[in-house]
């Protein structure tokens, strides 16, 4: 039975047949339900016979696979241990009737966090996230929704918890839309700062607020239009440029040669949503062309596939695909605007 709560989350509802069965899928003192909370975000809550599996609907699907495995063991009289239900969580296992394994979750693991962990939810984003692991440098480049940036911020987030990097920062170019900020109302930080929403967003959406602050105030997160970059060196810092085609060629190199001794760079962008002024080539499409390939640095590009929004975040960026596929590529547009076709201002 599938019961629908807000956007996004759902509640299916498996029945029992004992209690011997819901003493096995919680586990001792929930610690296997605790275990499905930390790897999918469900929640496991046991009502008499029913067992109800809560959380976004992705991950109650994946969740449920795997309850039901455990009772298909349970009535058929085998044993199910938790370091089963660990196996089963980490794909490390066959099912006994050959079916395929699944492949194992790429998970940040997430110390004094708000989440235990953040856990990419397609091939892309896995692929991105090992990316992260293995390069100095690393431009994730997609449409909106597939967690360029909030996957970036995890992976720093939890690179600081556990002592790698001294330092975030987070930083985006403050164009966009074609406004200009000497027309906007206020002083600078009240120029700059919905430009910089987003960024404090991501954090907020992986730590806890009060230990957010706390980074801010203490100088151990950073949050800075690009052009405050300029004349630095970061050391032990982990760096991102969000929203990176908005850059120009000229800051692009100037962001690139911040990075200082034991620092790692990501930077992300979606090269279809371009905001400089038309003839100005995008610093990050001309960087990919420039770099790719060069030792320490991957591009990872994620595409519709990756995307973990609301369904119809997907549908709507494939009508504006399909009314562009005879087009430039993107990095094409980006990197030779006049050539390419007009792009949105």
């Amino acid at each position: 039975m599938l019961l629908r709560h807000r956007p996004h989350h759902v509640s299916i509802e498996i029945r029992l047949r004992n209690h011997d069965e819901a003493r096995t899928l919680l586990g001792p003192l929930d610690r296997t339900a605790k275990l499905f909370h930390d790897e999918f975000g469900v929640q496991l809550v046991a009502r008499g016979d029913i067992l109800k599996l809560l959380g976004e609907e992705d991950d109650v699907t994946r969740a449920r696979s795997i309850v039901e495995r455990a009772l298909r063991n349970l009535r058929r009289g085998h044993p199910v241990s938790h370091a089963d239900f660990e196996r089963w969580v980490r794909g490390d296992d066959h099912e006994e009737d050959g079916q395929k394994r699944s492949a194992p979750s790429q998970r940040v693991a997430m110390p004094a966090a708000k989440r235990a962990g953040v856990r990419a939810r397609t091939d892309g984003q896995r692929h991105y996230l090992r990316a992260l692991e293995k390069n100095t440098v690393c431009f994730a480049v997609g449409p909106a929704g597939t967690g360029k940036t909030y996957l970036a911020v995890a992976a720093a987030v939890a690179s600081l918890r556990e002592g790698r990097f001294q330092k975030i920062v987070l930083c985006r170019p403050a164009v966009e839309a074609g406004e200009k900020l000497g027309f906007l109302p206020g002083d600078f930080q009240a120029k700059v700062n919905p430009y910089l929403r987003p960024l404090y967003d991501a954090l907020g959406n992986i730590l806890d607020p009060a230990l957010t602050q706390r980074y801010l105030e203490n100088d151990v997160i950073e949050v800075c239009p690009l052009a405050f970059m300029r004349g630095r060196t970061l050391n032990d810092a982990f760096i991102i440029l969000d929203e990176a085609q908005n850059t120009t060629v000229s800051q692009m190199r100037m962001f690139l040669t911040r990075m200082g001794e034991r620092s790692q760079v990501v930077v992300t962008g979606d090269l279809t949503q371009v905001d400089l002024q038309r003839g100005t080539p995008s610093g990050l499409a001309d960087a990919i062309r420039r770099l790719e390939g060069v030792q320490g640095l991957t591009v990872v590009r994620l595409d519709r596939e990756d995307i973990v929004r609301h369904p119809i975040v997907q549908r709507i960026v494939d009508a504006y695909e399909s009314s562009q596929h005879r087009m430039p590529s993107p990095e094409d547009r980006a990197a030779n605007p006049v050539r390419g076709s007009r792009q949105k201002r």
